[in-house]
């Protein structure tokens, strides 16, 4: 009977402490070194969202250009338009960039997530949060 309260109070003990994040949130080991600005540019921005109506041409939404020549200023250190306290890419900080909720639909974002009317793949988003993690390099 004692060591069976041993055991209990041994897992009551390692359960306690913060919510453990999976590991495509970007948060165990080191992120991926070949996650580069040109790979998330080519993989994830033009292909997604860098689309007239949404974030290119004229007036892009949000203000926010994800096209060749402007994404990179558009991101990368930006304050958000719709949560003026977050850059969208903060380098160095996934969970601070208002870019990688957008993308991973956080509740804590204002309108939908993005891409809208579809979500990107786990390797796609993995990309961008390594990015992000790496310090955001313009490469």
């Amino acid at each position: 009977m004692r060591r069976l309260t041993l055991l209990l109070a041994a897992v009551a003990l390692c359960s306690c402490g913060e919510r453990k994040r999976l590991p495509t949130e970007g948060s165990q080991g080191p992120p991926d070194p070949e996650a580069t600005f040109s790979r998330v540019l080519g993989e994830v921005f033009l292909p997604s969202c860098a689309l007239r109506g949404c974030h290119a041409g004229e007036s892009p939404a949000a203000g926010m250009s994800l096209e060749a020549g402007a994404a990179y200023a558009s991101t990368v250190n930006a304050r958000s338009t719709q949560r003026p306290e977050l850059l969208r890419v903060a380098p160095f900080d996934p969970d601070r960039s208002y870019l990688v909720k957008k993308l991973r639909g956080d509740p804590d974002i204002a309108g939908s997530p993005m891409p809208l009317g579809r979500s990107l793949g786990a390797a796609e988003r993995q990309l961008v949060i390594d990015w992000v993690r790496r310090g955001a390099p313009r490469d």
